[in-house]
């Protein structure tokens, strides 16, 4: 999925800890299925220059710019979202970045309450 915002400079981003899934049932030997996107909307999200990452993503436009969450499957435990713009003046205001966190907040609400593990910058 490549798409204009993905070259948009981030101005803040918070990653968030998903909770461990439980492992997949499985009815005939061999390694387990590898994880699946926790989100629906998540769109596969290639890497070209190393197509062993499975890279998940979700973009969406956001005030003067856009939302990308993305997930990766070899690391499963961690959303990261950005707040990106196609044209920044320094750094996003502090409410800036607060309404940031609650968008993302709001769209990862069918994973539950997720605790922040690092953001920037902190409201």
């Amino acid at each position: 999925m490549t798409s204009e915002y993905a070259h948009w400079p981030v101005l803040a981003w918070i990653r968030l800890r998903i909770p461990e899934m439980p492992p997949a049932l499985m009815l005939i030997p061999g390694p387990p299925p590898p994880p699946e996107p926790p989100l629906d909307e998540m769109l596969p999200a290639p890497i070209s220059t190393d197509p062993r990452r499975r890279l998940f993503a979700w973009e969406g436009a956001y005030e003067n710019g856009a939302i990308r969450i993305v997930w990766e499957a070899d690391n499963p435990s961690y959303l990261t979202a950005e707040y990106r713009e196609r044209v920044h003046a320094g750094r996003p205001t502090s409410e800036t970045v607060r309404r940031f966190w609650s968008a993302v907040k709001q769209h990862v609400q069918p994973l539950g309450t997720l605790p922040v593990e690092a953001a920037d910058p902190w409201p």
